[in-house]
């Protein structure tokens, strides 16, 4: 009925919702108050009492509704502290979280089922614990406090009511096995929707070219009448589940009804007890009611919250807390797995010295990109380890370890801001002069110039300029960074010659006075580097100078020349 994970989450938030049911068993104490002063009222006009002793119910009755009143408006206010509490916690928790995982990867994770599991996830949780843990508490509560008021007018009575309480909860549990499946595949099918819809929307411009849109909108459909189809199960299954419950809840409130008429008429109890009776009867039975209605939204909650449970405990990257000192970095017999099966790197050693420049290539499949994720430090090593002047890499801290790293890869992301507040964010002290000297670095200062300058604004996914200029305006950007090594990950890939040249060139002076890793497909790029690792499933095959490599005649040498004859036949 609970999830313990769950209700961990809310930490320091807990004290709110024992005093929502602290306020609630006030009100409902207020309540049976207003009850007893209505049946005193009665008692009064049935014995014909002076009018000066309806004073005293009528004090009672307002006395009770005032408090019952209050304590509402109190538990309401209370409710809603409750949720934006949580709320603005397990966004903030999530996001935390999100930038502790830095370069990282969520495993399993896209970013529609991201955003979906951090905006709406929580918005569901919002009311698991706002609504349905007070309900839960308060529901197991209520009844055993009425029965402690009700037994000593007629313990038969009580103990009817009483006893039915309890098929309520029952029903629920009977349900919750089922449900849980049921919202499981909700927000499964949710989330693979919304996969769907993003996926769609950002490669529209490619289901046109290949007139693919109608086949695409055939998938979109099926994915909404999936949705569809289980939002019913789910509605099928809420109403069926109300149903059940309203006959316990109503058939017991009858029972004991039935049972206080019969110990006015047979056992001598006074009628009076009898009608207070019936009127409390429903009571026993109406948090038992809100709180089913409530389990129906908990579930849908819990099935988000355990998505965000699973984000939450994705294992950190392991940092220390030691600075950057030398900027030598070492990779010593590493050998790494994402499933824990296969082995992607097979005790892989490279060597990226303070200045020149390394390069790492190989056929597609090799190794070279979890190379980077190892460099960046997405990921740590199976066995082996990695050093940066002979420090550990998880030793030292992040951000000066950062401070000392500039990663550029084909896919960069330039912010949707103006070109001056893309460049800021690399170095927040970056003047005009300096940022310009960076463009003209890249040959893109004339096209700034002309087109509004450094408050140009790049629009989202720097869809205003072409592909070259995003490589190139990412490049300028990190060169104002000024950091001490520089990894580039197929950062000319897709891009025209004229790019591929301007980035190369800068390549190459950066690696006079940088240590600069670069990670490339074509061949032709890394000639000038200053050592050269050929890699082949996830091991390095060969390493040395291009015309050390050539020479030998193996993998390198056979891949190069295939690529040159490629390129040639391409050219004429």
């Amino acid at each position: 009925m609970i999830d313990k994970e769950l209700f961990k989450l809310i930490g320091k938030n807990k004290k709110y919702i024992f005093i929502s049911v602290a306020l609630q068993v006030l009100g409902l104490v207020a309540n049976v108050g207003i009850t007893a002063s209505i049946c005193w009222a009665i008692y009064l006009a049935i014995t014909k009492a002076e009018p000066i002793m309806y004073l005293y119910p009528a004090i009672c009755a307002v006395v009770g509704i005032a408090v019952r009143y209050t304590m509402t408006r109190l538990t309401g206010d209370i409710k809603d502290v409750l949720g934006r509490r949580v709320k603005k916690d397990l966004r903030e928790r999530t996001y935390n979280k999100i930038v502790k995982l830095g370069v990282r990867s969520t495993d399993g994770m896209s970013m529609a089922g991201l955003t979906q599991v951090s905006m709406e996830g929580v918005e569901q949780l919002d009311l698991y614990y706002s609504s349905y843990l007070p309900q839960f508490f308060f529901a197991m509560l209520a009844p055993i406090i009425l029965f402690a008021i009700c037994v000593w007018i007629d313990w038969r009575t009580a103990l009817v009511l009483l006893a039915c309480v309890p098929l309520i909860p029952v029903s629920i549990i009977a349900v919750s096995k089922y449900a849980k499946k049921i919202f499981a595949k909700y927000w499964g099918k949710y989330t693979s929707m919304g996969d769907k819809f993003l996926d769609s929307v950002q490669g529209l411009k490619e289901l046109k070219i290949f007139k693919a849109d109608e086949a695409q909108h055939g998938k979109m459909n099926e994915s909404a009448e999936e949705f569809r189809k289980i939002t019913m199960k789910v509605l099928v299954m809420q109403l069926a589940s109300t149903t059940i419950m309203d006959l316990i809840a109503y058939g017991g409130a009858g029972a004991g009804i039935a049972l206080a008429i019969c110990g006015a008429a047979f056992w001598g109890l006074n009628p009076i007890y009898a009608l207070f009776l019936c009127l409390v009867a429903v009571e026993f039975f109406l948090p038992l009611r809100a709180f089913g209605s409530a389990f129906h939204i908990a579930m849908n909650g819990a099935s988000a919250g355990k998505k965000i449970i699973s984000l939450l405990d994705t294992p950190d990257p392991e940092w220390g807390t030691e600075q950057v000192c030398g900027k030598t970095i070492e990779l010593k017999g590493v050998t790494f797995s994402y499933d824990g099966e296969r082995d992607v790197l097979k005790n892989v050693s490279m060597t990226f010295p303070e200045k020149g420049m390394t390069a790492i290539v190989g056929e597609s499949g090799c190794g070279k990109s979890t190379v980077v994720n190892m460099l960046v430090g997405a990921f740590r090593p199976k066995s082996g380890s990695i050093t940066v002047g002979d420090v550990p890499l998880e030793s030292l801290s992040r951000e000066s370890y950062y401070s000392h790293l500039a990663a550029v890869s084909y896919n960069t992301y330039i912010f949707n801001e103006t070109v001056r507040e893309n460049f800021l964010l690399a170095d927040k002290a970056a003047t005009d002069e300096q940022i310009y000297a960076a463009l003209e670095a890249v040959n893109l200062a004339a096209f700034i110039r002309e087109n509004g300058g450094l408050d140009k604004v790049i629009t989202e996914d720097a869809n205003n300029i072409s592909g070259g200029q995003k490589q190139r305006l990412a490049l300028a950007v990190n060169l104002v960074a000024d950091k001490d090594i520089y990894v580039f990950d197929e950062a000319t890939s897709n891009i025209d010659v004229e790019s591929e040249a301007i980035i190369m060139r800068n390549i190459k002076i950066l690696s006079k006075n940088k240590s600069v890793i670069v990670i490339s497909h074509r061949l032709a790029n890394v000639v000038p580097a200053d050592n050269i690792y050929f890699m082949e499933n996830g091991e390095v095959k060969e390493s040395g100078e291009h015309t050390v490599l050539m020479s030998d005649k193996h993998g390198y040498e056979k891949l190069f020349t295939t690529q040159k004859q490629l390129e040639e036949g391409y050219a004429l």
